[in-house]
Order: structure tokens, then C-alpha cells, then sequence
């Protein structure tokens, strides 16, 4: 190779070292180098806060949702359920034949006088002109032969239904309801449920003071009185399904949304510019990556490893356009939902949420231009791969002791009688949070279960707080402490880390100017 060559070759190194360096830096640092104006900086900077308006805005009319049909099931509890009262806390019981009666009776009587009693603007549903009934259905075996004083049984276990409807409409209601009870016999033998259905229609006007428009309503209501266990008591619970849908015909004067899909207009457009922008700096990244391969085996002889080609793979850039997608679909879907084509309103909920959240981690990028904040993201990303191992190794131990505590423990404790409740219990007492009752409402019924649950919650204790939790954290603060002396040495990390040191040329020294300067030297050294 002649001098020509060798000098091509040194200045193919320079040129492509500069290259990546320019890269690799910040925006303020890319202004400098070549006054390239920071766009997705800007943008970034933009869409956060039109986001978080849009999700705030988004959030006050779900909230208006989710406390409407909240309040109607307060309401359908007070009004179908005969001496019900929001001091009630367990569950809703009836002890004697007549109070089952009694309670049936009563539903029907609100029922068909509801427009007289409701304040609110509830209304029957209709079908075809007909309003829908209330429906009474007695779940029950089909034979059942029981003396608890012989202690004999015989069951067939096979599940019949019988239902009693009654109709809203001009006839007395005393005289409808008569009926009713002459078709209503309840074998309280074979009796597993009685199940109550009826529809109901409302709007929520209360939208309109948030200048957007009223839902319509369908709730379904569902009373069940519940005899499977036969215990001597029947258990009555009262919720209900609601569907939303656009109102047939309706008029509002003084309310305009329009303002509101503008908004979501901008939002779009601003969403798929970063979306656009973010993308291309990716297919950027991935092209450089390639290249940097190439010239790394034509150059230096060497190979780039793996860790050192996901540099070029900006992950924040991907969180970027995950939350631009999100944003994008879940403003589309909230305009729908303003202009009363769609009610979609967890779907929506579920996109605008989530990639506000992305959005708001990915402010962290930008903190990392500073070095006392850069730190913090280098330990965490640093630290992840050994907290997920050391997460699944504990995992095992917590899911042994959920296991055993919902098994053994779960006849004696209230927090132990679901998988659910034991995580959620065990978790707690990881946190030290109501340890002391968790120790206290155990039942002693048990000598045997009360000394396990003694031995089985101080070694969880022990286990999980003072070994597992500190072990923990002490794998993030290694991590912490190998990056911090990492720093301070200013020992490169990895041969790319190492190339990039070389090179000593401030952002502002005017080196970083040529766009392309790589291919002339490929080409004279492949000769």
C-alpha cells in the first residue's frame, strides 16, 4: 500500500471517527457542530404538553362516566333492596322464608312503580313498543330428597329453570303483582338461586356542563339471591352491566366541541410528526450500524460486538414511537367517542394512559444529557438484566409461600382466602405495611394452624425483608458503584466507547461539518 493510500487510510479513520461522534451527541451539541436545529427536541417538548392536556381533559369526562354509572348502582341498591343502607358493609342476607317474599315482592312493587319514585330520569326499556318485563328465574335442583334429622340425601344434581315475568303497563299494579305471586313458588329444598333481570334506560346530563355531549344508557340489573350453601341464610347481591350508546335523536344549544376536535387534530398531526422523525432517526441508526460493521472489519480488523451495535439502536426512540402509535389510535378513538359514533371508553382510556406514561419516561433521554442525572440511567439500564434474574429466582420462594399460605391458612384468614388476596397480603408485608393485623385476625381455632401460621409468617418475614429485599439492593447499588468508578477512571467501556475517545474536537470546532465522508476511502483501500 503507497503513501497516497496510507494517507487515505488515516484520513478515512478521522472522518468516520468524526461520524460517530456526531451521532452519539445531544441536540445542543448537534446545534453546535453543524446548526442543526433541534426538532424532535422541540417536538418532544410540545407534545408533552399537548398529551397531558388532552389525557387531562380526557380524564375529567371518563371520570363524569365512571362516577355516573357508580352512582346509579348506589341508586338501584337503594331503591330495589328493602331496608338497604349504605352503612352496610358485609354481605346483604335474609334469614327466613317470608323475608325472601317479602324482598322478591318489594323489587317487583319499585319496579312497576319506578317513574313514581326515582329522582332521577331512569325510564323501561322497550321492545317493539312493549316495555321490557321484569324477570324472576329460580335456579334448582330437579329432585332433591334431604332429612337432616336422618342424615339421608338423594340428589340429581341436573339444573332446572322456572320463570315469572311481569309487565310494566296500564293494569292496577296490585292487581299485576297478585298475579305475579299466584306464579311464583319457591322449593326452598331444592332452591340454588333466584335471579331478578331488568332493564333500565338513563342519561347523563351531566356532561353538558363539561360543553361535551350527553351518553345514553342501558343498565342491566341483576338481583341474586343466593341459597347454594343452604346454610340458613340467603345472600343478596344487586350489580349491574352497563351499555353506552349514541341517543336517537337530540339537540343541544351553547355546547361546542368543536374546539375540543381541533385539538385532537393538532395532537394527531403533532404525534405523527415525531412519529415520522423518530423513525427515520432509527432506519439512520440502523444504517449506520451496518456501515460502522464494515468499516470496523475493512479498518481496524476487528469485529463490533453485540452490546457495542445496539448503541446504534436509540431504545428511546422505539418508546417514542410506541407512544406516538398509542396516541395516535387513542385520539382517533376519542373522537369518536365526543362525537357519540363510538363508547369505547376503556379502550381509550388504556391508549391515551399508556402513552402518556411512555411519553413522560422518555423525558429521562433528555436528563441524561447532564451527567449527574446520566448516571442514574446508566444504573438502571445497567442493573436490569440482574434484577430480572434475581426477581425470578425470588419469585419462586414467594410463590411457594402463596401456595401454602392460601392452602393451610386460608380456612383461618380472610387475607388468605384467594390466590389474589395472599399475594396481595404477602407483597404488603414485604412493604411493612399491616403487618400487625395480618398477625392478629388469625383464628384460633386451630392450636396446630395457629402455630404454622406463626412459623410460616416470622420466616417470610425473615426470608423477604431482611435477606431477599437487601440482597436486592445491594445488586443496584454494585451496579451503581462499578459505573460511578467507571466514570471517574474515564476508562472506555468497549471498543467503541475506546474509537470515540480518540477523538478530542469540541462539537464547536467546525470538524464535525462534512456530511459523507467515508466512501472515497473505502474504495482506494479495496484496490
Amino acid at each position: 500500500m503507497d503513501d497516497h493510500c496510507l494517507n487515505w487510510d488515516q484520513a478515512a479513520v478521522e472522518a468516520f471517527r468524526w461520524k460517530l461522534k456526531y451521532f452519539f451527541m445531544n441536540p445542543c451539541e448537534k446545534y453546535r457542530a453543524r446548526g442543526r436545529k433541534p426538532w424532535k427536541l422541540t417536538l418532544q417538548i410540545l407534545k408533552i404538553a399537548i398529551t397531558t392536556i388532552q389525557l387531562v381533559s380526557f380524564g375529567l369526562s371518563n371520570e363524569m362516566v365512571v362516577t355516573f354509572k357508580e352512582e346509579n348502582l348506589v341508586s338501584f341498591k337503594h331503591i330495589f333492596l328493602k331496608g338497604y343502607s349504605d352503612r352496610i358493609t358485609d354481605t346483604y342476607t335474609v334469614y327466613t322464608k317470608d323475608d325472601v317474599y317479602d324482598h322478591i315482592l318489594f323489587i317487583a312493587d319499585q319496579y312497576m312503580n319506578l317513574p313514581n319514585i326515582t329522582v332521577g330520569n331512569h325510564a323501561y326499556d322497550k321492545n317493539e313498543g312493549i316495555y321490557a318485563p321484569l324477570s324472576v328465574c329460580q335456579d334448582f335442583y330437579r329432585n332433591a330428597n334431604i332429612s337432616s334429622e336422618n342424615e339421608t340425601f338423594d340428589i340429581d344434581t341436573k339444573i332446572e329453570t322456572e320463570c315469572a315475568k311481569v309487565y310494566p303497563g296500564k293494569p292496577p299494579a296490585e292487581d299485576i303483582l297478585e298475579e305475579f305471586l299466584k306464579n311464583l313458588t319457591l322449593n326452598f329444598k331444592r332452591l340454588r338461586s333466584v335471579n331478578i333481570n331488568f332493564t333500565l334506560k338513563a342519561i347523563n346530563l351531566q356532561t353538558i356542563e363539561h360543553h361535551e355531549l350527553p351518553d345514553c344508557y342501558n343498565f342491566i340489573v341483576m338481583i341474586t339471591f343466593d341459597s347454594r350453601a343452604h346454610s340458613g341464610q340467603i345472600k343478596i347481591n344487586l350489580k349491574n352491566d352497563v351499555d353506552m350508546y349514541q341517543c336517537r335523536d337530540w339537540s343541544v344549544k351553547g355546547i361546542h366541541i368543536q374546539y375540543t376536535l381541533i385539538f385532537d387534530c393538532i395532537t394527531t398531526v403533532v404525534c405523527l410528526a415525531s412519529l415520522i422523525l423518530c423513525s427515520r432517526s432509527i432506519i439512520s441508526g440502523i444504517q449506520l450500524q451496518f456501515e460502522c460493521l464494515h468499516f470496523f472489519r475493512t479498518f481496524l480488523g476487528k469485529n463490533v460486538p453485540w452490546s457495542d451495535r445496539m448503541e446504534f439502536v436509540n431504545g428511546w426512540y422505539i418508546l417514542i414511537i410506541v407512544s406516538d402509535t398509542l396516541t395516535i389510535v387513542g385520539t382517533i378513538l376519542k373522537i369518536a367517542i365526543q362525537t357519540k359514533n363510538l363508547t369505547s371508553y376503556d379502550v381509550c382510556s388504556f391508549l391515551l394512559g399508556t402513552a402518556t406514561l411512555f411519553t413522560w419516561v422518555g423525558v429521562i433521554r433528555y436528563l441524561g444529557y447532564f451527567r449527574k442525572y446520566n448516571i442514574l440511567i446508566l444504573t438502571l439500564r445497567a442493573a436490569f438484566p440482574n434484577v430480572v434474574r434475581f426477581c425470578c429466582c425470588a419469585s419462586m420462594i414467594y410463590l411457594g409461600y402463596c401456595f401454602c399460605g392460601w392452602i393451610v391458612l386460608g380456612p383461618y384468614h380472610e387475607k388468605f382466602r384467594t390466590m389474589n388476596t395472599v399475594s396481595e397480603c404477602l407483597f404488603s408485608l414485604i412493604n411493612g405495611d399491616d403487618m400487625f393485623t395480618t398477625f392478629k385476625n388469625m383464628q384460633q381455632r386451630s392450636t396446630l394452624v395457629w402455630l404454622f401460621s406463626r412459623l410460616y409468617l416470622y420466616s417470610f418475614v425473615t426470608i423477604f425483608i431482611y435477606t431477599v429485599l437487601s440482597l436486592f439492593i445491594t445488586v443496584i447499588t454494585d451496579t451503581y458503584e462499578t459505573i460511578k468508578k467507571s466514570q471517574q477512571s474515564g476508562v472506555p467501556e468497549s471498543e467503541l466507547h475506546a474509537f470515540l475517545a480518540d477523538c478530542k474536537d469540541l462539537p464547536n470546532s467546525g470538524m464535525f461539518k462534512q456530511e459523507d465522508v467515508s466512501s472515497p476511502c473505502l474504495s482506494c483501500c479495496s484496490r
